[in-house]
C-alpha cells in the first residue's frame, strides 16, 4: 500500500518472509545466496560450495559470468552497495568445484529435493544442443533415471559458453570440467551432429527417443537494415565472437566501431581491442622480475596499441540508461575503449566497396512515456565516426531452418512456440526452453527454465504431475555479526592491470584472498533473520524507536494511516463508525485511539538492538528457514499433455 507517506505491507504467513530474502527470491533457481555468503564469512567453505551448487549445475560458471540478479536486489545496496555475491561464489567454487578435477562434490551437492521423487530405469531422451539449457535438462533427467543423449552441432559442447563468452572472462578449461561433471552422471554426448543436417526430429523419433528437447539457442547475430550494411568490413557480433573465441579472429582494421550498448557489445569491443598476437601474463611478469622494467613498459605499450588499433562503442542509450553492467563499461574505458552515448546509427559509409565510417545522429530519447522502446532522433545533429570495421552487437536471432511440417513443432516471432508453464511445444513429445523459447536472457534464466522443462518431460512420459512445494519453519536466530560489519565497504575482486589486460587473453578478474573474501561476506545483512513483533505484548514505550541506529522503526498514528483507503476501512470497522466520520475526527483523537508499529525493511542491519531494548520482549529475532521441493500430485489423466 502507498498512502502518500508510506509504502505499507503487513507480513503474511509465507510470501512476505520469502520475499524478504531478496537475493534468493531474485535468483531464477532460488540459490540460497544468503546461506553461502554467511558460510564464507564464518569460514565454512565446503558447506558454502554445497549451498551454491545445490540448485545450480553450473555454479562455477555462474561464479564467473552470471548476470547476478541476486546482487541487483541485495538489500545491502539500499544501505551503500550490494554484497559481491557472484565473486564470493567464485571464491568457493575455485576450491571445491569441478575445476579442481574432482567431480564428487558436484554430484553430491545436487539438491535431490528439487527433482521428481519417482525415479526408475526409464526411456531414452534426446537433447539437442549442449548449451546450459540442454545440459541442465540432461543433468536432471539422468538423475531421475532416463538414458540421455546430447547432440551438439559444434566440435565441442558449451554453446554460448564457448562461442559467445570471451576467453578472457571465462576459462575454457573450467567450462570443460563443469560439462564433464554433468556427463559423469551417465549422459552421452555426440558432437558434430547438427539438427537438420545430420538428423531430424522425425529420425530421432524413429530411433526410439521417447521425448526430445530443443536447446538450440539463438546462434545468429542481428544487423540493422542500414545503407552500407553489406560492405566489406561489416560483421555481426556473434560471428566475430565465435571466430575470436576459436582462436581464428576475423580480420579487423585499425579503427573499429561496435554498435550496441549491452554486455555483448562490450564483449565484442573488449575482444576487438586485444591484439591477435598476445603476450602471456607469466612472460610479462618474468620481464619485470628480471628487472627489465623499461623493456617491459615498451613491450606492453606496443602490444596495447597493436597497429594503433582503436575501438569505439556507439549506443542509443545515455550513460545512465545503458544495459551493460557498470563494471563492463568501466573496465572497457580502462582498456582504451571510446564510448559514444545517445548516438543512433544511420548509414555505414563506404568507399570502393569497403567500410570507411559510420554516420550517426543524436538520440534525444530511447523510450516513450510508457517505457517502451521508441527512440527519437535529432536528424540535424550528425556525427561521422571514421572506421574501417563496423560490428553489430544489437541482439541475436534464431535458425529454425531444420523444422519440417511433419515435426509438429510451430514457431512464432522467430522462436519456438511453447507453453510457458511447461515448455512443451505444439508437438507433445518435443520440449524447448532457454533463448530459443523466450528470447535472449541470462544463463541463470536458461538453467531455471530447463529445470521446469525436465520436470515436464518426466511428467509427460510418466503420466504424472509434479508440483513445487514450499517448506518453512521459524527457528531461534543464533548469529553474531562481525565487528564493524555495517561500516565495511564493498571491494570488487582484484583485476589485472588495464594495459596488461588489453595486451593479453588472461582472465581479467582475479579471485579474492581469503581474508578479503570473509570480510566481503561479512557485509551480508542476514535477511533470513527477522525482527518479529508481538503486538499483544507491546506497551508503546518507543524504546525500540529510540535505540534503532538506522532510525527505521516508528510508531505511526491512525491520522497518518487513514490516508490509505484500506486502513480507513479497517479503522472504521474497528471504531464502528462510517469512514467519513473517521476522517472527520481530529488527528490528536485518532492517534490516541490507535497506532501501528512500522519498520522500514530496506536498511535494517540486523543489529538486534530493538530486541535487546524491548522491556516486554515483544520484539524477538527469528530465523525464517525455508526450502522448495518437488512433490507428486494426482494427475487427472495419464500421459498428461500440458499444451494449451
Amino acid at each position: 500500500m502507498n498512502n502518500g507517506f508510506y509504502q505499507i505491507r503487513v507480513p503474511d504467513a509465507t510470501d512476505y518472509w520469502v520475499e524478504m530474502v531478496k537475493c534468493r527470491h531474485a535468483c531464477p533457481v532460488h540459490t540460497d545466496a544468503c546461506g553461502y555468503v554467511n558460510a564464507i564469512a564464518e569460514g565454512r567453505y565446503e558447506e558454502a560450495y554445497r549451498i551454491a551448487r545445490a540448485t545450480n549445475p553450473f555454479a562455477s560458471i555462474c561464479g564467473r559470468v552470471c548476470g547476478a540478479p541476486c546482487e541487483a536486489n541485495c538489500r545491502r545496496g539500499d544501505l551503500d552497495a550490494p554484497v559481491s555475491i557472484r565473486a564470493l561464489k567464485r571464491f568457493v567454487t575455485t576450491q571445491f568445484g569441478p575445476e579442481t578435477g574432482d567431480y564428487r562434490l558436484h554430484r553430491e551437492g545436487c539438491n535431490q529435493r528439487m527433482l521428481p521423487p519417482n525415479r526408475g530405469d526409464y526411456e531414452r531422451i534426446a537433447v539437442v544442443g549442449a548449451g546450459v539449457s540442454g545440459l541442465t535438462v540432461a543433468h536432471d533427467l539422468a538423475q531421475i533415471g532416463y538414458k540421455v543423449t546430447v547432440f551438439e552441432a559444434d566440435s565441442e559442447p558449451g554453446g554460448m559458453l564457448t562461442v559467445g563468452v570471451p576467453v578472457f572472462r571465462l576459462p575454457r578449461e573450467l567450462v570443460r570440467h563443469e560439462i564433464e561433471a554433468v556427463l559423469s552422471l551417465g549422459v552421452q554426448l555426440k558432437c558434430n551432429a547438427k539438427l537438420g543436417r545430420d538428423f531430424t526430429i522425425q529420425s530421432l523419433r524413429a530411433e526410439g527417443y521417447k521425448a526430445i528437447f530443443l536447446g538450440i539457442g539463438l546462434p545468429k547475430g542481428r544487423r540493422l537494415p542500414l545503407p552500407g550494411a553489406d560492405l566489406d568490413g561489416v560483421y555481426d557480433g556473434m560471428d566475430f565472437l565465435r571466430a575470436f573465441n576459436s582462436g581464428k579472429a576475423l580480420p579487423l582494421g585499425r579503427r573499429i566501431v561496435v554498435i550496441g550498448g549491452g554486455n555483448v557489445a562490450y564483449d565484442v569491443a573488449r575482444s576487438a581491442v586485444r591484439p591477435a598476437e598476445v603476450m602471456k601474463k607469466d612472460e610479462a611478469l618474468a620481464e619485470m622480475e628480471r628487472g627489465e622494467q623499461v623493456a617491459y613498459d615498451v613491450a606492453r605499450s606496443a602490444l596495447r596499441l597493436s597497429g594503433d588499433k582503436e575501438v569505439h562503442v556507439v549506443c542509443l542509450e545515455s550513460r545512465k540508461e545503458m544495459p551493460a553492467d557498470e563494471i563492463e563499461v568501466v573496465e572497457g574505458e580502462e582498456e582504451g575503449i571510446f564510448l559514444h552515448n545517445s548516438r543512433g546509427p544511420r548509414e555505414v559509409l563506404g568507399e570502393n566497396g569497403k567500410v570507411k565510417g559510420l554516420r550517426t545522429t543524436h538520440c534525444t530519447s530511447v523510450f516513450n512515456e510508457e517505457g517502451r522502446f521508441s527512440p527519437v532522433f535529432d536528424e540535424e545533429m550528425v556525427e561521422d565516426i571514421y572506421a574501417d570495421t563496423v560490428i553489430f552487437a544489437i541482439g541475436q536471432s534464431s535458425d529454425l531452418s531444420f523444422l519440417q511440417p511433419e515435426d509438429g513443432v510451430e514457431s512464432e516471432r522467430g522462436l519456438i512456440k511453447v507453453n510457458r508453464e511447461t515448455y512443451q511445444t505444439t508437438a507433445p513429445d518435443v520440449f524447448a526452453c532457454g533463448d530459443i523459447a523466450h528470447g535472449p536472457r541470462l544463463f541463470i534464466d536458461a538453467i531455471a527454465s530447463a529445470q521446469i522443462a525436465a520436470r515436464s518431460m518426466h511428467d509427460f512420459l510418466r503420466g504424472t504431475r509434479t508440483d513445487v512445494a514450499l517448506r518453512k519453519q521459524w527457528k531461534p536466530a543464533v548469529y553474531a555479526m562481525a565487528e564493524g560489519w555495517q561500516r565495511y565497504e564493498r571491494a570488487n575482486p582484484p583485476t589485472l592491470e588495464s594495459d596488461l589486460r588489453a595486451a593479453s587473453l588472461e582472465i581479467v578478474e582475479e579471485n579474492y584472498a581469503e581474508q578479503e573474501a570473509r570480510r566481503q561476506a561479512a557485509r551480508c545483512l542476514r535477511c533470513n533473520v527477522n525482527t518479529v513483533f508481538d503486538t499483544s505484548m507491546c506497551v508503546a514505550c518507543n524504546g525500540c524507536v529510540d535505540v534503532c541506529p538506522e532510525s527505521l522503526i516508528r510508531l505511526v498514528g491512525l491520522s497518518k494511516l487513514i490516508e490509505d483507503p484500506q486502513y480507513l476501512e479497517m479503522a472504521a470497522g474497528a471504531l464502528d463508525l462510517a469512514p467519513e466520520k473517521v476522517k472527520a475526527m481530529p488527528a490528536e483523537q485518532l492517534d490516541e485511539v490507535g497506532a501501528v508499529m512500522m519498520k522500514d525493511e530496506t536498511t535494517c542491519i540486523r543489529c538486534a538492538m530493538c530486541a535487546s531494548r524491548c522491556p516486554t520482549h515483544a520484539i524477538t529475532m527469528k530465523h525464517f528457514d525455508f526450502h522448495r521441493e518437488c512433490v507428486s500430485v494426482p494427475s487427472p489423466n495419464p500421459k498428461v499433455v500440458y499444451q494449451k
